[in-house]
């Protein structure tokens, strides 16, 4: 499976949801959010399925890791895991969602914003910016 991008994202965040942390098997999931015509997922984008309302989600066929995802509160964009680019260096969080479900003993102590839900308001934002 390749995934590849045309153009650099429109913004990267942390997740602490619950089904992000599941779907990820870590404590916080980190995603890179791209314009959906910038994407080139070699041979396709995987396997659909919806873990919950409003959210459709990919994974590859052969392994099942979670390749990317769709949210209609964040339209235009698809998320996509930073672990999955050879550059996730490069790709560097500006937020944190759902931090209201991050776990207590995890702590990550930067100064970036967090929003105690989904935090489409700043996501849609910094898009736009």
């Amino acid at each position: 499976m390749t995934v590849e991008a045309n153009a650099p994202p429109e913004v990267v965040t942390y997740c602490h949801c619950n089904d992000c942390r599941r779907l990820s098997g870590a404590p916080v999931a980190a995603f890179a959010a791209f314009a959906e015509d910038v994407l080139d997922f070699r041979p396709d984008r995987g396997r659909f399925h919806s873990s919950s309302p409003a959210v459709e989600r990919w994974s590859c066929p052969s392994c099942g890791t979670q390749l990317a995802a769709l949210y209609d509160y964040l339209p235009g964009q698809i998320y996509v895991p930073i672990g999955l680019f050879d550059q996730a260096a490069d790709l560097v969080p500006s937020h944190h969602s759902h931090a209201d479900s991050a776990l207590p003993w995890f702590h990550l102590n930067d100064e970036l914003g967090r929003s105690g839900a989904s935090g489409r308001d700043v996501l849609n934002t910094e898009r736009e910016a």
